[in-house]
């Protein structure tokens, strides 16, 4: 029984034997290893019974030794239902245009989502991004950047996102978004004095409003008033019984900018030999078909004539309605790339160092802060890298408003 299991998926053909004592043919078919079942006698000189397709070379080929006469009554199983699925070619050519229609329209975006609470501004700056990227209703998925890189792109373009998340859901691409909120300083209302936010010296003062404090070229620490909101205004409205004026506090918000000279300590490395790659803009791109781990080219033949390659790959699964099939189509970009190496002189690694130091101290201070000058207190030389301990010198507004209490 499980010599003719599948028989109906590899094809089986009935027989019909004619000649003296049929029976004798199926007996020398099975003395010589091949399957037959249902072996039915028909009359004296008939005998019908099935055998493999795979068979029939064999089984001809007894017909010729014992002249027997055979003819075929049946042919069922797989093979022939193909053979005959085949012959019709309106129905062939109108069933794979099918497919292939299916599939093209499966691998097409037909909607793109925002999601989030953002201002109607922003949605639009998404959609005019989104469409130079080549993201709309009705662009080929295989061509669009991967999802990750298109965030990447709305982010660096887009300022006033904070963070957008994109994924491609079938042929929907939902996007969801969270607007930067810009965190400002707390603006203190009401009287208040202005407070040094750092110690430093006093450089420049622009008071518009309140009381100066301090003067040029006083040291002040943390927290020290620099301008009072608390003035002294003279009350001669009613006659006082020693003859003097009184004075009663006045409470106003101040105002003003104090420059002051600050000092902060930075350590930077730098290497005297340092190699970096370098991408020179030229590059070609390959297509390939794959199936699970088995890749073959389609578009983009030959080897480019770079000397130092890099590949950049992105990998689309091919999809037929909601579910995505085993087979991909992958896109590789080689550029080319050059190799590069700076060898310093230790003047030169440490005119490096000085001016790495300067632009982050200048990141984290903003751009309002000017940096003076920087004085090496220690160098050395460890391991091919030069290291550095520097002290700069920075002007900047130490300013810092301070609520004015009931108590003060």
């Amino acid at each position: 029984m499980k010599q003719i299991q599948g028989s109906f998926i590899r094809g089986f053909v009935t027989i019909v034997v004619s000649g003296h004592m049929p029976e004798m043919f199926f007996q020398e078919c099975v003395r010589r290893g091949i399957t037959v079942w249902n072996i039915k006698r028909e009359n004296k000189k008939t005998c019908s019974g099935n055998v493999k397709l795979s068979d029939l070379r064999e089984v001809k080929r007894i017909r010729r030794e014992f002249q027997y006469k055979i003819s075929f009554r049946e042919r069922k199983g797989f093979p022939f239902l193909f053979s005959r699925f085949f012959r019709r070619k309106e129905f062939v050519l109108s069933f794979i245009a099918s497919i292939f229609f299916i599939l093209f329209m499966s691998n097409i975006i037909w909607k793109v989502e925002i999601t989030g609470e953002l201002p109607k501004e922003i949605e639009e700056k998404i959609s005019k991004q989104l469409n130079k990227y080549g993201v709309h209703p009705g662009a080929w998925i295989f061509t669009l950047d991967p999802p990750g890189k298109i965030q990447q792109k709305l982010t660096e373009d887009i300022p006033e996102l904070l963070w957008v998340g994109v994924h491609q859901k079938g042929t929907t691409y939902h996007l969801e978004g969270v607007e930067k909120i810009v965190v400002k300083e707390d603006k203190v209302e009401g009287p208040r004095n202005i407070v040094a936010a750092k110690k430093g010296v006093i450089k420049r003062m622009y008071v518009s409003k309140g009381l100066p404090i301090v003067s040029i070229n006083d040291y002040v620490e943390p927290g020290k008033v620099l301008v009072s909101g608390i003035l002294n205004e003279v009350d001669n409205s009613a006659g006082n019984e020693d003859g003097k004026d009184k004075k009663k506090p006045v409470k106003v918000a101040a105002e003003g900018e104090i420059i002051a000279s600050t000092w902060y300590e930075v350590d930077v490395t730098i290497p005297l030999k340092k190699n970096y790659e370098l991408l020179t803009g030229k590059k070609e791109k390959k297509y390939f078909l794959g199936f699970n781990n088995f890749t073959f080219p389609v578009w983009g033949f030959g080897k480019p004539e770079f000397e130092a390659i890099h590949y950049d790959s992105n990998q689309t699964p091919i999809k037929f309605l909601k579910w995505e099939l085993p087979i991909f189509i992958k896109e590789t970009t080689l550029s080319e790339k050059q190799y590069h190496e700076i060898v310093r002189t230790h003047e030169e690694a440490v005119e490096a160092g000085i001016k790495q130091a300067k632009e982050e101290l200048q990141l984290q201070l903003g751009p309002e802060a000017k940096i003076v000058s920087e004085k090496i207190l220690h160098e050395s030389v460890e391991n091919g890298k030069v290291k550095l301990y520097l002290y700069m010198t920075v002007e900047e507004n130490i300013a810092k408003a301070q609520p004015i209490t009931q108590g003060d």
